[in-house]
């Protein structure tokens, strides 16, 4: 039987360290498995110039399962990078395979589940354990303050995993620090995403969080617009500074960064192979 062609599959950036680093974590399951796994993004990565990727152009998904059907390829897996339930896999990648189930009746395609598991609720406590290792690094004492920051959602159940992975890093961290506090970097308007609140840029207004040694716990997975150096999250930190809500604010490095990622994504692998 001829193994499934297998997509590990991020969001996409226009940021080429972006796609370089999906690379990297597409190359290492491949050596982990025996399997040859795909860097492909949703969106995006398509629009990077080559010369910025090594010479080698990224692909998206819609494109790269046309040309693997029309080589003749009928088994798929797609292996999500993403930390929750997003509508991205859920609605999007959905409908693109449908497209192409319709003209090859044929086609298998599975999708394994995201980083978070099957229950947004109970996320995988890897995922606090790898941010707590993170967050160590930076040696926090007894009174430095930690938040975990994510991109912020308009999707209920995402944020749900982060509040849930917070709650986990408290418990891992106990009394090594002074607090954890869930925020996002941003969210839409309209109270219909107010669940996304508090936002990392109005954290000094929280009672009891302001001032002192502030460790950003990066609820992120590739470098890009946002979480990269001198992105999104950069900024806002150093506002933060400079507006005197904190005497110094620094970042983990982000969790695709870390070798126990390679373990959660191997897991969700094999669970559908």
């Amino acid at each position: 039987m001829t193994a499934p062609t297998v997509f590990l599959v991020d969001n996409g950036s226009l940021r080429p360290q972006a796609t370089l680093w999906l690379r990297c974590l597409a190359e290492a399951m491949s050596t982990r498995t025996s399997l040859v796994v795909e860097a492909v993004s949703l969106l995006h990565s398509h629009k990077v110039p080559m010369e910025k990727l090594n010479g080698q152009p990224a692909t998206i998904v819609k494109r790269r399962l046309r040309e693997c059907i029309e080589a003749g390829q009928r088994d798929f897996i797609v292996l999500p990078l993403f930390l929750g339930p997003s509508l991205a896999i859920s609605e999007y990648l959905h409908e693109l395979i449908e497209e192409q189930r319709a003209q090859h009746a044929e086609l298998r395609v599975e999708v394994a589940p995201v980083l978070s598991g099957e229950d947004s609720g109970r996320p995988d406590p890897r995922l606090a354990r790898i941010l707590a290792e993170l967050v160590r690094q930076r040696a926090p004492s007894a009174a430095t303050k930690i938040a975990l920051v994510d991109h912020g959602t308009p999707i209920s159940e995402v944020n749900r995993v982060r509040n849930a992975v917070a709650m986990q890093l408290a418990e891992e961290l106990g009394t090594d620090v002074a607090a954890v506090q869930a925020c996002s970097m941003e969210r839409r308007e309209g109270e219909a995403y107010a669940f996304n609140e508090p936002l990392l840029e109005s954290l000094g207004q929280l009672d009891g969080f302001r001032g002192g040694r502030l460790i950003l716990a990066m609820f992120f997975l590739l470098p890009g617009r946002h979480a990269g150096v001198g992105g999104d999250v950069a900024e806002i930190a150093e506002g933060l500074v400079l507006e005197k809500a904190f005497d110094a604010i620094e970042t983990t490095p982000l969790l695709g960064e870390h070798p126990g990622l390679l373990d959660i994504l191997e897991d969700r692998l094999r669970s559908v192979l």
